[in-house]
């Protein structure tokens, strides 16, 4: 699993343009060409969709390492899980980390040109640190560092960072207790 971790970096907001547009754009934002970018883009949506729903962990883990995210082993990841679609890349999942099903990681805020100068657009990395438990029906917002040893409550939604061996719950998330 690659150390390196990428920095926030601002994003453009969704406009109206039409595909090709959105093409031309998204491709230069990635420094790929048109078509490199459409045939990675179709093959993260076939490789989300197969994990998707795949019944089998392994296979669920070796999908989503084909879609760029980064996993390191002995990783669980449950049915139903959305690992952000657009920038896969920005996931970290080290060593040991249990995701329960239903989860959802979003490693980018990109609202509508509506909204520019009052929400940001940006993309930052989710890194769910060593020996992490995810509960059930979780969402992780962009940006957010989850511990070594922490425990997440189900239904949770963590939109900040969540210390080491701790246990945090909640909508946003808090730290009800550190565990020893």
């Amino acid at each position: 699993m690659s150390n390196e971790i990428n920095p926030k970096k601002a994003l453009p907001y969704y406009g109206t343009s039409d595909f090709f547009s959105n093409v031309k754009r998204s491709s230069k934002d990635r420094n790929q060409n048109k078509g490199t970018f459409i045939i990675k883009k179709l093959l993260n949506y076939l490789f989300a969709l197969l994990a998707y729903a795949c019944p089998m962990n392994n296979l669920r883990v070796f999908f989503h390492r084909l879609r760029g995210v980064n996993i390191g082993k002995n990783v669980f990841i449950g049915l139903r899980c959305t690992l952000d679609h657009a920038y896969p890349n920005y996931i970290y999942l080290h060593d040991n980390v249990i995701l329960s099903g239903d989860i959802y990681i979003v490693a980018h805020n990109k609202p509508s040109v509506n909204f520019k100068r009052k929400i940001p657009a940006f993309v930052a990395p989710v890194i769910i640190e060593k020996k992490c438990f995810v509960g059930v029906r979780c969402v992780i917002l962009p940006g957010v560092k989850i511990g070594e040893g922490s425990f997440i409550a189900g239904g949770a939604v963590v939109a900040k960072n969540i210390p080491d061996h701790s246990v945090a719950g909640g909508n946003p998330a808090i730290v009800t207790h550190k565990l020893n």
